[in-house]
């Protein structure tokens, strides 16, 4: 079941072989696309809810970082925009002014 879940967003659930510990299974997988996101369990769907739980912690806090990134840029002026986005102060170029040639004046004949 989880693993037709992670399909549909588009991860791919990776089993690795199961364990004994102890006399006792243990089953470890990842995902794939984020394999820093691994569980185990004692059974497979105890494995794949744990890979879930932090899947669903991961994404949660990926959206509320998106989040607060899209606030910060969007209460930024047009020169804090600049400087944020290529690291340097805006110097008030504009592309229309200099010289009034066009490209066409501007290519070899």
């Amino acid at each position: 079941m989880f693993e037709e879940d992670f399909r549909e967003v588009g991860l791919t659930l990776v089993e690795l072989p199961i364990e004994l510990i102890d006399g006792r299974p243990v089953y470890r997988g990842y995902l794939k696309e984020l394999p820093t996101i691994n569980a185990q369990g004692e059974s497979r769907k105890v494995m794949q809810q744990k890979l879930a739980t932090i899947y669903q912690a991961y994404r949660t806090e990926m959206l509320e970082e998106l989040e607060e990134e899209k606030e910060k840029t969007m209460n930024l002026s047009v020169d804090e925009l600049l400087r944020y986005y290529d690291g340097e102060t805006f110097d008030g170029f504009s592309i229309n002014e200099g010289s009034s040639e066009t490209d066409s004046e501007n290519h070899w004949s």
